[in-house]
């Protein structure tokens, strides 16, 4: 078969593989509709006066008024700890898992099959189930520690590994971190400067990417936190919305928000810079 003939059969295939315009538009108005409706439903719920079907304003313009602040200190105090708990656990993936994954990519390789495997684990456990072995393990950390909030970055830190194993992975495979060290290294440049100047550069996307994604597992992480007896956003949720289910219908929809946003930054801040040089 001649090299034209294969490109053409090759080409016949990939667009008799491809949907249509209107399947296209059709797969991605379902998906939308399927994440649209309920945050729609959502925002409508917030307006409604009661039961009389009417529209207002209220429960917004509630959240600032200074009278209703003692009802919602314990809310605020829970987004204080689960800001901590993020930035804690993006601390831990940052300082504990980055730095093994390029130190298991450039120097024990055959390694790799290893690390993945235990970072990948955690997705596999219930989080109730996590949790139930975390329970003891906890019971030390609090004669240790204290039962301060942050200790709980600990266990999101194994929550999220699976999740920013994945971003620096796809970033760190893209990338030829061996040959841009070597390289490097050949120029007379340290391992310091080797891992802050050339390859930390080069895996801009990826951190960002766990550090988001890890962001955004914290801020809507329940069920480790209420069996262990900690409060962060959604345990307060939940409380406030047995007294106040707008406002708690509110805090969630800024939550999604913020967690939207987030995800944007992904792809928007990787592309500030280029992806990296010897400079």
């Amino acid at each position: 078969m001649s090299v034209t003939a294969r490109k053409t059969r090759s080409t016949a295939v990939r667009i008799g593989t491809q949907p249509g315009r209107i399947a296209r538009w059709v797969i991605l108005g379902v998906i939308g509709a399927v994440f649209a409706i309920p945050i729609l439903s959502m925002i409508e719920f917030t307006f409604r006066s009661g039961l009389g079907g009417g529209l207002t304003v209220a429960h917004w313009t509630g959240l600032v008024d200074p009278e209703n602040a003692r009802n919602y200190r314990n809310l605020f105090t829970a987004i204080g700890n689960s800001l901590l708990l993020a930035v804690v656990t993006v601390a831990i993936v940052l300082l504990v898992l980055l730095p093994t994954m390029i130190l298991v990519h450039l120097q024990f390789p055959r390694l790799r099959r290893v690390l993945e495997f235990v970072c990948i684990i955690p997705i596999t456990v219930p989080a109730i189930v996590l949790v139930v072995g975390l329970a003891p393990v906890y019971a030390v950390v609090v004669r240790l520690l204290g039962g301060s909030i942050w200790t709980l970055a600990f266990a999101y830190g194994i929550t999220v590994l699976p999740y920013a194993y994945r971003a620096i992975q796809s970033n760190l495979g893209a990338v030829d971190v061996v040959t841009l060290s070597e390289a490097a290294r050949s120029l007379g440049a340290g391992w310091g400067n080797v891992l802050w100047r050339v390859i930390l550069p080069n895996l801009r996307r990826g951190i960002l990417a766990a550090s988001f994604i890890s962001v955004a597992v914290v801020l809507g992480e329940f069920t480790i936190a209420s069996i262990l007896n900690r409060t962060n956003l959604q345990t307060a949720l939940l409380q406030l919305s047995q007294s106040d289910a707008y406002a708690a219908v509110i805090f969630a929809l800024l939550a999604l928000l913020l967690a939207f946003i987030l995800l944007l930054l992904i792809g928007r801040l990787g592309k500030t810079r280029g992806e990296g040089s010897f400079s």
